[in-house]
């Protein structure tokens, strides 16, 4: 009989930090209702989330698009 001694690994665990800055949007009727189809459609429960997530990959590619690069 051959064991084997496997190392176990463990992965750091993601360091949440606090949200302590709010932010308030206003959105009108058309605008709320097309977020809740979606919701709906997708049964997504955490609309925050969504709307965090949708705006910071919106924020991070344009940001990434006005990098400058070598050749401009």
């Amino acid at each position: 009989m051959k064991t084997t001694n496997k190392k176990k690994t463990r992965v750091a665990a993601k360091r949440k930090q606090p949200r302590n800055n709010r932010v308030t949007v206003m959105f009108n009727l058309s605008e709320i209702h097309a977020i809740e189809r979606y919701c709906k459609r997708y049964r997504i429960t955490n609309r925050s989330h969504l709307i965090r997530q949708v705006l910071l990959k919106t924020i991070l590619r344009r940001m990434a698009d006005d990098t400058p690069t070598l050749f401009d």
